[in-house]
């Protein structure tokens, strides 16, 4: 068996394995590890699990999520309703700083407001993206701290040498352009992309942060 076919069927078969994720309309390509997810799904939230899980499985160096959500008739919700229940959970979320808010548009929610962490934006997008009726998440939330570039530069770079997850044949560059953080280099696996993307995220000022690394696996 060839191991482009190898890591497909793997794929496959680890979506059909997780309960968050009804594989029966999607479809997996697979191009040297790097692998395209197309067909549809039921909501938003099996949207990002279906990604999460092709990257668990060994030999997939990038997900391309190419999916549709269409919602089931049950499941739609009309935007009034779905933008107070966002605002609501938003609310109520103690990750989430007030004055973060949440707008509706044929099911995509717009979250929008100011934040001093990255950490902060991303919770709040994490607290809407499992409600019904969700179709999509724009974040235009802004992150307001205008921090020295060579400090987020220091930051991410001790943060990165404190991580457990990541291992030290793992070869991870830190640089900054204004308050975007670039990653580049390698690491071994998805546990310590992930480590190093919520680090990078972490500091203070950081308003983007592009992912340049390769998972070497």
């Amino acid at each position: 068996m060839s191991k482009t076919k190898d890591i497909r069927q793997s794929v496959e078969a680890e979506l059909v394995f997780d309960p968050l994720v009804d594989a029966t309309d999607i479809t997996v390509h697979n191009l040297g590890g790097e692998v395209r997810l197309t067909g549809t799904v039921p909501s938003y939230l099996q949207y990002l699990e279906a990604a999460t899980a092709a990257q668990r499985v060994a030999g997939v160096t990038k997900v391309h999520n190419n999916l549709e959500v269409v919602l089931p008739p049950a499941h739609e919700r009309d935007d009034a309703t779905l933008a107070e229940t966002a605002n609501t959970v938003l609310l109520m979320n103690i990750a989430v700083p007030v004055g973060v808010a949440a707008s509706a548009h044929n099911g995509n929610v717009t979250l929008s407001g100011v934040v001093r962490y990255g950490s902060e934006r991303q919770a709040a997008e994490e607290a809407v993206a499992a409600l019904t009726g969700v179709r999509g998440i724009k974040n235009r939330i802004e992150i307001s701290d205008d921090a020295d570039p060579v400090d987020v530069t220091l930051l991410v770079s001790d943060a990165l040498d404190r991580n457990a997850l990541i291992l030290d044949d793992s070869e991870v560059g830190v640089s900054t352009d204004g308050n975007t953080v670039l990653l580049a280099g390698h690491v071994r696996t998805w546990a310590e992309h992930d480590a190093v993307i919520t680090a990078a995220w972490m500091a203070p000022g950081v308003y983007d942060v592009r992912d340049d690394l390769y998972i070497t696996g």
